[in-house]
């Protein structure tokens, strides 16, 4: 809060307080003159009078308590200006004490699922459970509650990983998240026509039906510009999260317009990472929960570390 905020919020509080003092010292006390407590002169029906008693003092009182209240409250705690109060007490300070309390509750639960291989916690269905949990807290508004994703997010349920499908590949994406950057390649193209061109041989690899003249011009241009990424053969490169293009399966859409946009503009993903977010622990969970979507129902091998044997 800047200085002048401070004393203008400062400046209200005072007038505030002041203004309950003073609302209360002079609506409550009697005057020179002031008809009697049953002499206001007002009568309905004969026998019905109205009388001009103020508030008991005890009530009174209580308003002065309350205020003196909030006088103890602004000194004890921040709000009078910049003043940050004699307690230290801060809204993010008892945030961050909640937060490691909980923390510490879910690392004493979850502590049992350590040092356990992905594979195995994919199959361990308590393991899976709380796995879904985190990933409904932490990944759903991107990929969706049911993780198949949406236009420009994977969906985690089917078997195409553009930085590979391996228990290790799919948590190293979980703990460090993911840059996907495509350049801007109409620059380098130089034509509408050889994106044109280009476009349309990218449609070919997925086996869409497309002009074969405008195809064999394309081809060429990818093996100039797209083959360090996506491979001379189109099926693309894991370690880049380079997509195979030879598929079915396009997460910025497969028409004509989206892989020209593609071509022209770019593309430019990012998973954030959530190892800082969540921790290791619930990461590796969540890692196995989103393994097991593609994966084959097994049966669970009873281990020492769960206890817990079954199927999902």
């Amino acid at each position: 809060m800047t200085t002048a905020w401070s004393w203008f919020v400062a400046i209200i509080v005072v007038i505030n307080i002041a203004g309950c003092v003073w609302l209360l010292w002079w609506t409550g006390k009697r005057r020179p003159g002031d008809p009697a407590e049953d002499a206001t002169s007002h009568y309905w029906d004969g026998d019905i009078t109205e009388y001009n008693k103020p508030m008991p003092r005890w009530w009174i009182n209580l308003f002065y308590i309350t205020i003196v209240f909030s006088i103890g409250y602004l000194v004890w705690y921040p709000g009078f200006g910049n003043f940050e109060g004699t307690s230290g007490w801060t809204s993010a300070g008892e945030h961050d004490a909640d937060r490691d309390e909980a923390d510490a509750l879910m690392s004493a639960a979850l502590s049992r699922f350590d040092d356990r291989p992905i594979e195995e916690l994919a199959r361990d269905p308590e393991a899976l459970g709380h796995g879904k949990a985190i990933f409904a807290n932490h990944c759903a508004t991107c990929h969706g509650s049911d993780a198949r994703g949406a236009r420009g997010f994977p969906n985690l349920t089917d078997t195409v990983w553009h930085w590979g499908g391996s228990p290790d590949r799919v948590l190293e994406s979980v703990l460090h998240g993911r840059q996907a950057a495509m350049p801007a390649l109409a620059p380098a193209l130089g034509s509408e026509q050889a994106v044109t061109e280009t476009a349309v041989y990218v449609q070919s690899l997925s086996g869409q039906r497309v002009d074969p003249s405008l195809a064999a011009a394309g081809r060429k241009r990818f093996a100039m510009l797209c083959v360090g990424c996506h491979g001379v053969d189109g099926t693309g490169n894991a370690l880049l999260g380079a997509p195979d293009l030879t598929d079915s399966y396009w997460l910025y859409g497969g028409d004509f317009d989206s892989i020209r946009q593609a071509i022209v503009n770019g593309r430019n993903g990012q998973m954030p990472a959530h190892e800082p977010l969540i921790g290791p622990r619930r990461s590796r969970l969540a890692a196995a929960w989103v393994y097991s979507l593609s994966q084959p129902t097994e049966p669970v091998a009873e281990t020492s570390g769960s206890g817990n044997a079954g199927s999902r």
